[in-house]
């Protein structure tokens, strides 16, 4: 009974110095920025207002919504990264396996007789056995390199959620932008009809004698511009439909986008918060510093890869010619053995200055992808802050050009103004409607821009 109690000790040893817990990486404070600014240089719209992550309701179009939860399942983009998340977690599990003892089963059976012998007998042999072996991470280079793996999970769900917002925020902006062109295809439309009733105005004048030839032709090259510049509204059109589309991951059909008017879609309120908030905040910054802390535990591997190991192993055997007793007179044995580099053409070495080299330039990265996004709230705040100021004064010249058609739609029916002035005064009208849609375009999609600069209401999770 002693017998097998000792290496049924020994196995117990082996589970209990494996069975250690593993404690998540932690960042090093002295790693980001040496200085974050207090607040934002462009204050418009800054606050501490929590961001919602479904941002994009803030917009108030039920077609715009339906896309983006359509673009969150087809993307394929985003099906990869799904995919990679699932690689990195069996990495992880790999990586995982040698802080507990492998234990391996045997069993086997064999038949032997003498070469030549006719009237020998047959001998049937039996086995059986149990091995486990464990290697003593006195140097944490298995705990460490579990760690590691861990961050680079980490790292590869930060990559994930990543090009979700990048997705999102481009389906939201492909589409405004769709939305923004039919608004303009249609005052195309309006505007070349306005001057095609003035080329058949200066056509009657030019036959009866009040017009010249100059005045008939700069009127005949206005009506080919506005037949260039439909032709442009519609293929920029068509070019944004195949990008959403491509981004839906589904070919271009008829009815990939409705009638949503972009005078429709709500300006959302958005609040940039304290620039500190972005390190939790952002993904991508995420990303990058687990990418870092994974290089950090390369480093503490490749240093211990240099030193001594111990690896402790023991097993028990059986094996008998009779099927019924091969379990009756077991054999176990214990070993310990210890392996140290002594010369390997400076392989180890190299490993370890790869590694620190490595982890510079992680550094530098976790470090610009601060910076970038700093740099990205700021050139969205001051994108709104500009359009905003544009947007105030393109109401008033679109208030000017509204009331100067109704004066001289008024002044035309009272006979006191001409239908060339009248349709005149319409095109300018038409031009003021045309540049308000573009501005009221262009600040939905700053909002957009603000919202993937400000990681679009992603918290990063404690693990």
């Amino acid at each position: 009974m002693s017998d097998m109690r000792t290496p049924t000790l020994f196995c117990l040893l082996l589970l209990l110095a494996a069975c250690s817990s593993v404690a998540p990486l932690q960042p090093n404070p002295d790693d980001g920025l040496a200085q974050m600014p207090q607040q934002w240089h462009n204050q418009v719209s800054a606050g501490g207002a929590t961001l919602d992550e479904a941002w994009w309701r803030g917009f108030g179009s039920a077609e715009l919504l339906a896309l983006i939860q359509q673009s969150q399942t087809a993307n394929y983009d985003l099906v990869a990264a799904v995919a990679r998340v699932s690689q990195a977690q069996k990495l992880a599990i790999m990586a995982g396996a040698p802080l507990l003892p492998e234990v391996t089963a045997t069993a086997g059976i064999g038949r032997q007789r003498p070469l030549g012998g006719s009237n020998a007998a047959t001998l049937s042999t039996y086995s059986t056995g149990l091995a486990a072996s464990y290697e003593i991470d006195f140097w944490g280079k298995n705990r460490v390199a579990y760690q590691g793996a861990l961050a680079r999970l980490q790292q590869s769900e930060f990559d994930r959620d990543s090009m979700r917002l990048t997705i999102t925020a481009s389906v939201a902006n492909t589409w405004l932008e769709v939305a923004g062109l039919r608004g303009r295809t249609e005052i195309a439309r309006q505007n070349l009809a306005n001057a095609e009733q003035v080329l058949v105005l200066v056509e009657s004048r030019y036959y009866a004698g009040a017009a010249n030839q100059v005045e008939l032709s700069q009127q005949q090259g206005l009506v080919a511009a506005q037949h260039r510049e439909l032709a442009q509204l519609q293929q920029q059109q068509g070019n944004a439909e195949t990008i959403l589309a491509t981004l839906l991951s589904q070919p271009l059909t008829d009815r990939l986008v409705g009638s949503s008017r972009l005078l429709d879609v709500q300006v959302p309120d958005a609040r940039a918060g304290l620039p500190v908030t972005l390190l939790t905040r952002r993904p991508d910054i995420a990303s990058a510093e687990a990418a870092l802390l994974a290089a950090n535990a390369d480093i503490e591997v490749a240093r211990a890869v240099m030193l001594p190991s111990i690896t402790l192993s023991g097993g028990v055997y059986g094996s008998s010619e009779h099927l019924r007793s091969f379990l009756d007179r077991p054999l176990y044995s214990l070993a310990a053995g210890l392996t140290a580099p002594i010369f390997n053409a400076g392989r180890l070495a190299a490993q370890r200055d790869y590694a620190i080299a490595r982890r510079e330039e992680l550094l530098a990265n976790y470090r610009q992808a601060i910076v970038a996004a700093l740099g990205d709230v700021e050139a969205a705040l001051n994108r709104i802050a500009g359009l905003d100021q544009q947007a105030l004064a393109q109401a008033t010249a679109l208030e000017h050009a509204g009331r100067a058609f109704a004066s001289a739609q008024s002044r035309y029916q009272a006979g006191a103004e001409t239908m060339l002035t009248l349709l005149d005064t319409q095109r300018t009208l038409f031009s003021a409607q045309d540049l308000s849609l573009q501005v009221q375009q262009q600040r939905l999609q700053a909002s957009v821009d603000l919202y993937r600069a400000l990681g679009g209401g992603w918290e990063r999770k404690i693990h």
